[in-house]
């Protein structure tokens, strides 16, 4: 259903307004990557896997969408799979890294949550999938609509800027585990931030046009 899904919707957004603007899209690699990305709602989740067509990503989503029979069998069939956001275990990575070494591609939005401790648990939860996968990370940022609704209506764009690949098979050989864990999500955290900040100058000088 994914394909079918993100191809309906890629076709229309082409034939009225191509309203998605990814910008520095050439960074994303060709190989199955991790691409994170800025989030407050679903339309971030819409854009990303339309601003990524034709590549399929395959998504993180809170476990309380799978609590009922169709809507388990509904998510599933867009590539979404269940996660304890609260405590993301040992069993919650394992997915993921299958994927990846599937050769797919993963979408974490380690930002969407945080808990009550002021810690986004994602994001090390991307960081540690990328070291046992061996598999970049690609940061991303949103700039847009907030509601699914108004990405219909085709008054306003949306941007999403992509930055730098962080892979771990850049780091020294003999750097620990956790080393590579906690440095990747140090830069993690500060391309985002700093792409975050850039999507939304280059939104805001278009609107201002």
């Amino acid at each position: 259903m994914y394909k079918f899904a993100s191809t309906v919707l890629h076709t229309i957004f082409q034939k009225f307004g191509k309203q998605i603007v990814a910008i520095d899209k050439e960074k994303v690699p060709d190989e199955p990557y991790i691409v994170t990305c800025t989030h407050t709602g679903y339309v971030e989740v819409i854009m990303l896997a339309l601003s990524l067509y034709p590549t399929e990503i395959n998504y993180m989503a809170k476990k309380e969408l799978f609590s009922k029979d169709w809507s388990d069998k509904f998510f599933h069939s867009l590539n979404a799979f269940p996660v304890d956001r609260e405590k993301p275990g040992p069993s919650t990575l394992k997915i993921p890294v299958k994927l990846l070494n599937e050769g797919k591609s993963v979408g974490i939005f380690p930002s969407g949550h945080r808990a009550e401790t002021g810690e986004a648990p994602l994001k090390r939860g991307a960081a540690t999938i990328a070291v046992l996968s061996n598999k970049p990370i690609v940061p991303a940022a949103f700039e847009g609509p907030k509601q699914v609704k108004s990405i219909f209506g085709f008054r306003q764009k949306s941007f999403i800027k992509f930055g730098d690949p962080i892979d771990p098979n850049d780091f020294p050989s003999d750097m620990k585990k956790s080393e590579k864990i906690a440095k990747i999500m140090t830069l993690l955290e500060e391309r985002t931030n700093t792409l975050q900040k850039e999507v939304t100058y280059i939104a805001q000088k278009s609107r201002q046009k």
